[in-house]
């Protein structure tokens, strides 16, 4: 049985996810292929997740694809986290994963709106609600916020609570209904209506932004589609990569690996991972590369076990308690550090573990880089400032 190394693996890494200089894509709709999916919980990780891969890429080239070609669609999908996908998976994601996510949220929210004494009947009432917000979205030649939908359709302005215990909050019941609406594929965002780190989405029909939708596959074989990309993307990965990924069943991830034959292959610590079929060649090293990555990034993302591309040490000061990536820099396929700015916007490394000179001239050039490319603009999270610090993350 082949056995791939961590070496190989952060090899594959490089290569597969744009990172080393000669394997950059061409475009964001190339990246985002190449990559599977990109993060968009955090706005703003788009369009720096696609710098760091795309030579020359503008805010506006991002906002092209997503806004006026409609080649990248922003999609609720896997573990019920927003991803941006080439417009070709969108449908993967909603037979597979979204309505996985969609079940699970309407249930949810038909027991917050008879708890809250909107109505006896919680499904009556989203298909009441649902009509009625798609009605009005079809009706609508532009996009619309979720303030202007409320204000459109009333009923979603009611109040339900979420949260238990001491956590409990009320929240516009609009919220939860363009969730399941946009799982379900109803709706579909439009344009970002702030600043291109700023999360300002709107909302449409499916059918006004990208005209008759394709049919939907089957769950089995969207799931299928996605687990072939992923694992070009990220293989070799074991089945708790691919499952925790998904935000699946395991009995799902398993007839997606027989599905696309996936091939049983052994990672250095001896622990069974999976290879497409057509990707059993060893991958070589790519030369010598740097990378500073976004909160979310794809690759922070992209397995449950990542040991191998980690430093020593560096875990607690890139990835929060849940497993949640913060920024990170990057040297020849392994987590070394984190950026952050100053108050004028200049991106500072971060080194949360030793790197020789060489690999600090990378990273120092990588921070020029992404300095000029925000041109001033500060992009925070909630771990800027423990990572200034050097702190483990919460």
């Amino acid at each position: 049985m082949r056995t791939v190394t961590d070496e190989e693996r952060r090899s594959r890494l490089g290569v597969r996810h744009g990172l080393a200089p000669s394997t950059r894509y061409a475009d964001p709709v190339a990246a985002a292929t190449g990559l599977t999916a990109l993060h968009t919980t955090e706005v703003a990780s788009v369009p720096l997740s696609l710098r760091a891969r795309v030579d020359g890429v503008t805010v506006d080239d991002v906002r092209g694809a997503l806004e006026r070609d409609r080649s990248l669609v922003v999609q609720l999908g896997m573990r019920r986290t927003l991803w941006t996908v080439p417009r070709d998976l969108r449908a993967a994601v909603l037979a597979g994963p979204a309505a996985r996510v969609a079940e699970a949220e309407l249930r949810r929210l038909a027991k917050d709106v008879e708890e809250a004494g909107l109505a006896a009947d919680g499904l009556r009432w989203f298909a009441g609600v649902r009509d009625a917000t798609l009605e009005h979205l079809a009706a609508h030649p532009e996009p619309l916020s979720v303030p202007q939908l409320r204000a459109a359709v009333p009923a979603l302005s009611a109040r339900v609570v979420r949260g238990t215990g001491r956590w409990t909050t009320p929240v516009w019941v609009a919220t939860p209904v363009t969730t399941v609406l946009g799982a379900r594929g109803d709706l579909v965002r439009g344009p970002n209506a702030g600043e291109w780190w700023q999360p300002r989405p709107t909302w449409t029909t499916t059918e006004r932004w990208l005209g008759t939708p394709p049919p939907l596959p089957t769950a089995q074989e969207g799931y299928a589609e996605l687990v072939r990309r992923w694992l070009w993307t990220c293989g070799p990965g074991t089945e708790d990569d691919l499952v925790w990924w998904l935000g699946s069943t395991r009995g799902a991830a398993r007839a997606a690996l027989a599905q696309v034959e996936a091939v049983e292959v052994r990672l250095e610590d001896g622990a069974p991972a999976y290879l497409l079929p057509d990707d059993l060649e060893p991958v070589g090293a790519p030369e010598r590369w740097a990378a500073l990555l976004p909160t979310l990034d794809p690759t922070t993302m992209g397995w449950r076990h990542r040991e191998f591309h980690l430093a020593d040490g560096v875990r607690p000061g890139v990835y929060d308690s849940a497993g949640n990536g913060a920024t990170t820099a990057w040297c020849d396929g392994r987590v070394v550090g984190c950026w952050v700015q100053d108050e004028a916007g200049v991106v500072e490394v971060v080194p949360l573990a030793d790197v020789d000179r060489a690999s600090r001239r990378l990273l120092d050039a990588e921070a020029g880089r992404l300095t000029r490319w925000l041109d001033g603009v500060r992009v925070t999270n909630a771990y800027t400032a423990r990572q200034r610090k050097s702190a483990p993350l919460p």
